[in-house]
């Protein structure tokens, strides 16, 4: 007896046009730091959980995925590892301001091969260059455009060790990258977030960085102004930065920003 109106809206699919009917079975298009990605992947399945359409992502250097919206990338939300990266956006008109948030943060770490180096203490004096060999490189992030690299770049400075480190960078394109080039043993040190090394059971965490060392890592999410009027890319946005999430964060490693 429910033939009919079974029939009704199978003939109501099938009139949609193809490109609506792609777009209503799709979530929100979320540009993040590739840092975030296996938190991400993990809150996503729970959001598509509570009957919504499964979010899609892009993870990159955030500098990248800067440019690419810039460039107008389909984005509906950026999620930053910087300020400066969403500071580049916003100062472009590109986000809707008032929805910009720094839902998390981030620990910065020293990571070796594992089972190739003992533990110690990152202080001023402490004497990286020595620890890399006659010819071993030190992965992170370029400094020039990564985040993980500027936060690097600081710290290194902090200890007076940059002048000596920086010729011997391996500079990768974002923090996945750099924490590869370890786990191969392609480079016998590296700067990572402690979220990455974790995440790794190539490497191991030889000392984590003071917070004086480096400005604070934080990740700042924000609706672009493309989906200005989207109400479920605003829903996401809520959902990630908000308390629901914040136990999921938290499994990952990512504590609140400070």
């Amino acid at each position: 007896m429910h033939r009919r109106p079974l029939l009704r809206l199978a003939a109501t699919i099938a009139a949609l046009p193809l490109p609506a009917l792609a777009q209503a079975q799709q979530g929100p298009m979320v540009f993040a730091a590739a840092s975030l990605t296996d938190a991400l992947r993990a809150l996503g399945q729970a959001w598509q959980a509570r009957g919504n359409p499964p979010p899609r992502f892009a993870f990159a250097a955030s500098s990248a995925l800067a440019r690419q919206i810039e460039q107008g990338a389909p984005a509906d939300l950026f999620l930053s590892a910087d300020e400066p990266w969403m500071d580049y956006v916003q100062q472009r008109g590109l986000i809707v301001q008032d929805t910009r948030v720094s839902a998390v943060g981030n620990a910065l770490v020293l990571v070796a091969p594992a089972r190739t180096a003992a533990a110690l203490t990152l202080a001023r004096g402490t004497d990286l260059a020595a620890l890399l060999g006659p010819s071993g490189r030190l992965a992170t992030g370029d400094p020039a455009h990564v985040p993980v690299g500027r936060y690097a770049e600081a710290a290194l400075r902090w200890m007076g060790q940059w002048e000596s480190i920086a010729p011997r960078l391996a500079r990768a394109e974002n923090v996945r990258a750099a924490l590869l080039l370890v786990e191969r043993g392609e480079a016998p040190l590296g700067i990572v977030y402690a979220t990455d090394a974790a995440a790794s059971r190539g490497v191991a965490v030889l000392g984590t960085f003071p917070p004086e060392s480096h400005p604070a890592v934080t990740y700042p999410f924000a609706l672009t102004r493309r989906a200005a009027g989207d109400a479920q890319a605003r829903a996401l946005l809520a959902f990630l930065a908000g308390p629901e999430a914040q136990p999921e964060w938290q499994r990952f490693g990512f504590g609140l920003a400070r």
